[in-house]
This record gives structure tokens, sequence and C-alpha cells, in this order.
């Protein structure tokens, strides 16, 4: 099965586009983990596995970010890769790494990520080129989500400044990345912000077809409406992401993981108007 295969099947299986975002912060997790588990790798395998089970049936992907996983130490890409083998094999699982890199250096993080932890993509970072996506080019099965206008306001920096003759940047990546393609095997898509509905659709039409990871939903104050409006005429499938205003809803409540699936429901109702045009 391509990955364009998979992520179609879970967002028709689920009648979702709700991407639940994996970011175990240890200040934000539950008293009651806390309580529970005396090592912070316990607390957190323990709360990430909880969050999958309650949003299993709401969410077409999870998104785990290697930042929260590293920060635990030596043992955080164990935690990581106990946490993402409990994840369902029906759903796409996204490793939020933001690496950018090129040649043997690019070899091994594709090793890790795709060999040893065998997740379905990952998130790349273009800024030392487009040679840094040429190792995770050529896998079928495999999807790349391309940093092209990233959600904070530091997209104002570069990805949203004018270059090489397109009004912002991320204009260029877009373009860049349908030309490329062609001569992929891996899928190639986008980080398109929510909160950056305005901007989208001038940079999406660029990439029509790509797929999409699209953060800022949630506790980041993304548009849903507006985010509608931008994919109207988008062909390729998108995967809206919410971590904070999920995984943590109810964390003070002794029944928090109840707390979480519900919050997964209403966010995955919120977006049927989005959904409804993906479903097959």
């Amino acid at each position: 099965m391509t990955f364009l295969e998979k992520l179609q099947t879970s967002i028709s299986k689920t009648g979702s586009t709700l991407c639940v975002g994996l970011d175990p912060n240890l200040d934000l997790l539950p008293n009651r983990v806390k309580d529970q588990f005396e090592t912070t790798e316990e607390q957190v395998t323990y709360f990430c596995k909880l969050v999958i089970d309650y949003t299993a049936h709401y969410c077409a992907a999870y998104k785990p970010n290697l930042a929260f996983f590293e920060a635990l130490g030596p043992n955080g890409l164990a935690v990581f890769k106990e946490v993402i083998e409990h994840i369902p094999k029906d759903k796409v699982i996204i490793a939020d790494a933001k690496r950018g890199d090129i040649s043997s250096t690019a070899e091994h993080y594709k090793k890790a990520f795709w060999g040893k932890f065998n997740v379905d993509a990952i998130t790349l970072n273009p800024l030392m080129g487009f040679e840094t996506l040429n190792a995770f080019s050529k896998d079928e099965m495999k999807g790349v989500y391309v940093l092209t206008l990233t959600s904070n306001t530091g997209a104002n920096d570069f990805l949203k400044q004018p270059f090489s003759g397109f009004d912002m940047m991320s204009q260029f990546i877009a373009k860049e990345l349908n030309k490329r393609s062609d001569l992929s095997r891996s899928h190639l898509g986008m980080v398109i912000g929510a909160t950056q509905a305005d901007e989208a659709e001038s940079v999406l039409k660029h990439h029509p077809e790509g797929a999409l990871l699209i953060p800022g939903v949630g506790a980041q104050g993304g548009s849903i409406n507006e985010l509608s409006r931008a994919l109207k005429e988008h062909q390729g499938l998108p995967l809206i992401n919410s971590s904070r205003g999920i995984i943590y809803a109810g964390k003070d409540e002794s029944d928090w993981p109840e707390h979480v699936a519900d919050a997964a429901k209403t966010m995955k109702q919120k977006l049927s108007q989005i959904t409804a045009q993906y479903v097959q």
C-alpha cells in the first residue's frame, strides 16, 4: 500500500481528517499520571498510550513530536518507540522531527525514522536546499511533509518574504515540490499552518495535489472556517493537527481520558466540513 493509499483509507475509514499531536510536556501531564508513576519515562509512556486509546476512534493520524521525547534524555527514543508501536497499524504516523540535512546525514535520519522506527512520514526543513529531500524520496510507502508555510509568527522572517520572483518563499517551495513530485517515489507534501489561511490559497495552487499537514487549529487559534475556504479547490489530502487542545483536556480531572476523548470527538465534528470533500 502506498502512502497516499494508506492516508486515504484512514481518512475514509474514520470519516476524519484529524491528526492528534503527541506532545508530552512534563509540566502539563495530569497530576494523576505524575502521582501514579515515579519516572518521567513511565509517566510519558502511560500518558501517550491512554491518549491513543481514547482518541483512535476519532482520528486518522498521530504526530508525535520528537522534541518532547528527546527531552527525556537517554531513554527518550525508547519511549518514542514504545509509544508509536502502541498506535493502531491502520493509522498514519508522522514523526514531527523537522530534520533537514544532506548526504550521509540525511541517509542516517532516514535509516532511523523509516528503518528503525518505521513511521509513515516525517516533517523536513528544506532551508539547506532541496537536496535534503533526496534520501527520503525513494519509497512509495512513505510520505514527506516539507515546512512550507508554518503556523508560527516566525514565518514572516523567511517563508512569507519575496523570493526568486514569487511573492513569498512559501510559493517557491510549493512550486518546487510540485515539480519534484514527478521524480519522487515518496509523496512530497507540505506543512501549511491554519493560522496562515489567508495566504494559504496562493501557496496551495502551486502544489495542488500535495498532501497537507496543517497545525494551528485548537490552542493556536486557527479558524476552521477560513481553512475550509482555503482548501475548497485543493485536491491533496489534508490532515489537521491538534495537540494541546486535545491531549490536555481535563488534565486536572480524575477522568481526564474521557475529556481527551470528548475533545477529539468535538474536533472531528468541527472538521467535518473539510473532511466531507476528501472521504471516499
